[in-house]
């Protein structure tokens, strides 16, 4: 038997996808990326927004046309779509086979089995606990840097977000297990380990009574063979010194905070449910850059939320303009179905929105086109990632740099290179986004 897998939405839900292709290798399943050659197919879905919600569903009903005039004998559909539409996924698309809710992922293979014997299979267990993967990971990311997913679900309940409902509330995994996957990884060959969680920051609190992601990068810092260690999603209210300490004194943690605001209006961020004010994150900001001077920084902002005026946009665009942040993603707002902030009255039309979204953008690419030209003449660090097509150059990654959100640095070279090779280079040009350098 050939298994598909697709993957769809964010990097927590792809260390769950990394899971479930672990125990169906480990319980002999093939697994294949040839979609006309597979028995079974699997879709770990998502729907943080419409848009991803869209990808989800055409990539079922897609998948299920095969199973009607294919070789597919076996569809299943897991993640977020699954947990939140499971009713109308099963009347719906009646040729999926097994429906799977967030916390169930562990049940793959069961489902698998019975899905190949013809029957239907469900399992939506209550979110809470964690699932019990009873394999190891396969590693989809290229084995040089992968993703340790250290809590699940969110206990913030922002009006704008479903996620509380179809992940549960804030559930850390405990500190030795997370060791235990690190030293896995790295042992494997793994340099770079990503955090990811709905929220970092608050990472231990349910466990240990206390914030801990401290102790977990202290813990993480002593495993030989990682180079980097990389934080994303700290809510900026959640940054506590004992954390900012913890990236200045290991040195394998690298100096970037991913800290999404999602904007600087205070009456914005107060119908949002968020909980901090623009007084609030200048002050967060000034602290980690006077902590940490070559910190870089990484946010997203949402354009076009329910009642925004002209004028909170033009406070978020002179935010934006005074923090010059070294990495920005704007988005257009998506009224979410089941969210407080979907019921408000004043929603607006989607061309302001995206107007909005393409300010913000617009200004971020001067901000950082600038920020990269004064690198120019500097030595820094960067993974390699692969090899430009027909070109005695490389892409590669500095430490400003998250896989998949920011940018490139091209390497210029007739040296051969192996992807994840640790190199030093010196800057040499500038783009919008990314930089030019040499090898050392």
């Amino acid at each position: 038997m050939k298994l598909l897998f697709v993957s769809l939405g964010c990097d927590k839900n792809l260390v769950d996808s990394e899971y479930m292709l672990g125990m169906l290798e480990k319980a002999g399943i093939e697994i294949t990326d040839d979609e006309n050659d597979a028995d079974i197919i699997v879709v770990n879905t998502c729907c943080f927004i419409n848009d991803a919600k869209e990808e989800s569903v055409n990539t079922i009903l897609e998948m299920a046309q095969l199973k009607t005039e294919g070789k597919c004998k076996a569809l299943l559909v897991t993640g977020c779509l699954a947990e939140r539409y499971r009713e109308e996924i099963e009347t719906e698309i009646p040729e999926v086979d097994a429906i799977l809710g967030t916390n169930s992922y562990d049940a793959i293979v069961n489902a698998v089995n019975e899905a190949l014997k013809g029957k239907k299979y469900e399992r939506f267990a209550a979110l809470e606990g964690l699932p019990k993967a009873d394999a190891g990971r396969i590693l989809t990311t290229g084995g040089h840097y992968a993703y340790l997913k250290i809590a699940e679900g969110c206990n913030k309940h922002c009006t704008y977000c479903i996620i509380p409902s179809i992940r549960g509330n804030y559930r850390s995994v405990p500190l030795e297990d997370l060791v235990a996957q690190a030293k896995e990884l790295a042992a494997s060959g793994v340099k770079e380990l990503i955090l990811v969680a709905q929220e970092t920051t608050l990472y231990g609190v349910d466990l240990y009574g206390e914030k801990s992601l401290h102790r977990l990068l202290d813990a993480l810092n002593k495993i030989p063979g990682l180079v980097w260690i990389r934080i994303l999603y700290c809510y900026p209210e959640e940054i506590y010194d004992e954390l900012i300490a913890s990236i200045k004194r290991n040195s394998k943690v690298c100096h970037y905070l991913d800290m999404p605001i999602q904007h600087a209006d205070d009456t914005i961020l107060k119908r949002m449910g968020r909980r901090t004010d623009r007084a609030d994150l200048e002050r967060i900001i000034k602290k980690l850059r006077t902590e940490i001077p070559d910190i870089a920084l990484r946010t997203t902002l949402i354009c076009g939320f329910p009642g925004e005026t002209a004028e909170q946009h033009e406070t978020l665009m002179q935010f934006v303009n005074d923090m010059e942040f070294e990495r920005l993603g704007a988005f257009t707002y998506s009224p979410e179905e089941g969210t407080p902030a979907a019921e408000f009255p004043d929603q607006l039309d989607e061309e302001t929105k995206l107007t909005w979204k393409d300010d913000v953008m617009e200004l971020e690419q001067e901000i950082i086109f600038e920020q990269n030209e004064e690198l120019k003449g500097q030595e820094i660090w960067a993974f390699i990632e692969g090899k430009v097509a027909d070109e005695n150059a490389y892409v590669g990654r500095t430490y400003r740099d998250a896989p998949g959100v920011d940018g490139y640095i091209f390497i210029n070279t007739e040296e051969e290179l192996m992807s994840g090779a640790f190199v030093k280079v010196r800057v040499t040009g500038a783009y919008e986004y990314d930089l030019i350098g040499e090898i050392i």
